[in-house]
């Protein structure tokens, strides 16, 4: 296994992101979504975990399990970016599910719905609605 070299980069985000929530934030973590992402190293999918998990406020995580199940159930038809998925997925859920959603999609897709391996249609939750099994 050969490391992918980001290491320095993360590094320098990190140190750089410390640094503005001591001199801006005291210290810290604001609960503020576009707040979130001004920091260095803070994508959409890092603000919308502190969004959800530490703050407990709404949030869609949109990474590529999501994308990759959400276009395979049928809940996107296509979307690839996770800006686009996460206002699509907006649409159909409860803002105060959104978070607990992702948590189970993560779950369902290392359970049931598998990247690797054929999925486990037989077991699945979702199978009388998903665009894949019908």
């Amino acid at each position: 296994m050969h490391p992918c070299g980001l290491g320095n980069s993360k590094a320098r985000d990190i140190s750089a992101c410390m640094k503005v929530l001591r001199d801006e934030y005291d210290g810290n973590v604001p609960d503020d979504f576009d707040r979130l992402l001004a920091l260095p190293g803070v994508g959409r999918k890092s603000a919308n975990l502190i969004m959800g998990d530490v703050f407990g406020k709404p949030a869609i995580v949109t990474d590529t399990h999501c994308i990759r199940l959400v276009n395979r159930i049928g809940l996107v038809d296509g979307i690839k970016e996770p800006a686009k998925v996460e206002k699509e997925l907006w649409k159909l859920i409860p803002p105060e599910e959104g978070n607990d959603f992702c948590h189970r999609l993560v779950d369902h897709g290392r359970a049931v719905c598998t990247a690797r391996t054929k999925p486990y249609c037989e077991k699945c939750c979702v199978q009388d609605i998903c665009k894949k099994h019908i």
